[in-house]
Order: structure tokens, then sequence, then C-alpha cells
């Protein structure tokens, strides 16, 4: 039985440039939150929620999806009696 299918979380994307990009806006707005709280004050804060809905809420989620996203199509599971093997 050979099959790429995945039973946990899909967190990948549609491509690589458009995962970048995601992650890219994200974390500079979590970084812009606190780099500008000497600025802003407590406003900047605003940009803390926001820079998560880019990373869907998980900046942790959106690296497991980052390499979901490089490694689809290029590693596969098979199993033989019982065992499982990844295989390129």
């Amino acid at each position: 039985m050979t099959g790429t299918k995945v039973d946990g979380p899909d967190f990948a994307s549609a491509s690589l440039p458009r995962h970048l990009v995601r992650g890219a806006v994200g974390f500079g707005m979590l970084v812009g939150s606190v780099a500008l709280l000497p600025v802003t004050g407590p406003v900047s804060l605003v940009l803390l929620p926001v820079g998560l809905l880019p990373l869907r809420g998980c900046p942790m989620c959106w690296t497991v999806g980052l390499l979901q996203t490089i490694s689809r199509g290029r590693l596969q599971r098979s199993c033989e009696d019982g065992r499982c093997k990844l295989i390129r």
C-alpha cells in the first residue's frame, strides 16, 4: 500500500511563495507590534492579533506548514507487512 494521505492536520499552503508571504506579513506584524511599543505605546499591541491571522493563529503551525509545503509530493509513505517507511 502506497499513499500520501496524512492522518494529521494539514498546514501547507498552495505554493511556497504564498506561504513565505504569509510568514513575512505575520511575523512582520508580530515584531512590529513589539518594536513600536516605545513609540506608540500600547496601541501597537493591536498588531498582535492581526499578525496572527496570516499565521493561522500559531507561529509553530506556520513552521510545520512550511515543511509540509516544501515536502509535498516529494515524500511518500510505503507500508508493507505492518511497517511503514518514508520513500522519496
